[in-house]
């Protein structure tokens, strides 16, 4: 098993090839056509400097064998400053498929706008897009968080006073078409296409003849239609013109960024194993994450497989819950295996988590969980009851939350933990996290006896060679749909992050945060 640092190494190496997108190819295409690559365009638009959080770079990882590598889904997504305001990015890559949105870009895209959504940030779109990938349009098209959940949004979010800026730097075809429209502000660059049909498709539809500019030109949506806000010649002037409407956006409140952490968080990748075994301490970890001198732990001496306390990180105030690793014992005797949640755990999670609820404190939730303890006496101890008072707590929470996953996560333990599906603003994961219903050795082993048991009632029984080959060959499956890479391809986690990484992370996401985050509405009837 390699270690956490070679882990993040290898990691690292393979999102560089990611972020190559379609490659030298691509990148000349783009430059003949007098446009840049996707990744050229961020440089010129973002804060020199600044941190950009990449989200969704896994996006659709081995997940279109059939029609070949589609690099982060085809579409780059991540919160980065703008003339010092930070905002959420999301670019078409035209060099992957023209820009083609795949079933996971779209995923990703909305994901993108919940982000802001939650997080109340301004986007910005580059658009280049070929529009949708035909041959998967029923998988693109029709189901309520499919493509037209894409406009839906638009409008719910500049309804809810979060600006929307859209630059049309290349082809925006079809039902493509409405999403700059449906922002407050559209720019577009000489020699792009915005229409809802073709050259082609009008003249077989209608068998009227019409060239692009006629059609869906920069200069007639400027002069004629009047549907773009800036006609701009070229991408860098169009950048240019971005960051300018973007630094008249009210400047963020100046505030203080904190104390450095009081360990290195390049220990990080040395306090915690990669393979998730073994016992260490998570105040250590917190140590490395927060903030010097300010952790305050909440019932230190209760329900110990939890650590929860409050700290800054960056400066901002954040509310921490986090899976302890070590053993302990609670009054009564018991001994409590680190990872695991108990009834006493779940219980002081839950009382810290509406605490911080009550006073606008934003959320972090740690994993290295297996689980919520089972058998006789768990169940006659109310393991049941304690654990939906933690799942009733962090549901009902407003603050916004955000996750980290730094080894394991199995079953309601992430669901309690503010897994995916409990709205966290940010689900970031380490390298060696583990994503799943169960570990891999119990969900082998459950799977097996299942695959033996159909196996007899065919009158065959396997021998014992059989048996082996089958169980290394339902073990390496699971092995594959467990590691964070196919999580993070499918959505369900926003990015694999370097351990060092994580305080800067969480430092910047909670800075882009209002300076009080205001409660919702009891019920929340516009939420993307």
């Amino acid at each position: 098993m390699p270690t956490l640092r070679e882990l993040t190494r290898t990691t690292a190496e393979e999102e560089e090839k990611l972020r190559l997108g379609g490659g030298q190819a691509g990148w000349e295409r783009q430059r003949k056509l007098g446009r840049l690559p996707v990744r050229e365009r961020l440089a010129r638009l973002l804060d020199e400097g600044a941190p950009f959080l990449e989200l969704g770079l896994w996006a659709a990882w081995r997940m279109y064998p059939e029609w070949g590598d589609v690099p982060a889904a085809g579409i780059v997504t991540g919160i980065g400053t703008i003339s010092g305001r930070p905002c959420l990015v999301a670019a078409n890559d035209a060099t992957v498929k023209a820009g083609a949105m795949f079933p996971q870009s779209v995923k990703k895209l909305i994901r993108a706008q919940k982000i802001a959504h939650r997080l109340r940030l301004p986007l910005v779109y580059l658009v280049d897009s070929a529009g949708v990938f035909l041959p998967l349009q029923d998988e693109i098209f029709p189901d309520e968080d499919d493509f037209g959940r894409i406009f839906r949004n638009n409008s719910v979010l500049s309804a809810e006073g979060i600006p929307q800026f859209a630059a049309v730097m290349g082809n925006c075809i079809a039902g493509g078409a409405y999403l700059p429209v449906l922002c407050d502000t559209v720019l577009m660059t000489e020699g792009s296409q915005l229409c809802l049909a073709g050259p082609a498709l009008v003249k077989a539809a209608l068998g009227q003849i019409a060239d692009p500019e006629e059609l869906g030109g920069a200069a007639m949506h400027a002069r004629t239609s009047g549907t773009v806000d800036y006609h701009e010649p070229d991408d860098p002037s169009c950048l240019a013109r971005l960051r300018e409407l973007v630094g008249l956006l009210p400047a963020p409140a100046a505030s203080d960024t904190g104390a450095e952490p009081a360990r290195d968080p390049a220990e990080l990748e040395r306090l915690v194993p990669a393979d998730g075994r073994g016992e260490y301490d998570m105040r250590a970890v917190l140590g490395c994450l927060v903030d010097s001198g300010t952790f305050r732990e909440f019932r230190a001496e209760w329900g110990r497989t939890i650590v929860a306390g409050s700290a800054r990180i960056g400066g901002r105030p954040v509310g921490i819950v986090a899976n302890a690793r070590q053993r302990s014992q609670s009054a009564a005797g018991e001994l409590q295996i680190g990872g695991v949640l108990y009834g006493d755990a779940a219980e002081k999670a839950a009382r810290f988590v509406g605490e911080c609820d009550q006073g606008r404190v934003p959320l972090l939730f740690i994993h290295v969980v297996q689980g919520f303890m089972v058998g006789k006496q768990a169940e006659q101890s109310g393991i049941i009851r304690s654990g939906a008072q933690l799942v009733r707590a962090m549901s009902i929470a407003t603050v916004p939350k955000f996750t980290v996953i730094v080894g394991s996560s199995y079953g309601a333990g992430h669901y309690a933990m503010c897994g995916r599906a409990y709205d966290p603003a940010l689900l970031l994961a380490w390298p060696n996290a583990r994503y799943a219903v169960m570990g891999g050795a119990q969900a082998a082993e459950t799977l097996l006896s299942l695959r033996l048991r159909e196996a007899s009632r065919g009158g065959a029984a396997p021998t014992p060679e059989e048996v082996a080959t089958l169980r290394e060959s339902v073990r390496a499956s699971y092995d594959e749909e467990t590691d964070v890479r196919y999580a993070a391809a499918r959505g369900w986690v926003d990015a694999i992050i370097a351990p060092h990484e994580t305080r800067t992370w969480l430092a910047t996401a909670l800075a882009a945060l209002p300076p009080t985050a205001p409660a919702r509405a009891p019920t929340e009837p516009r939420d993307v």
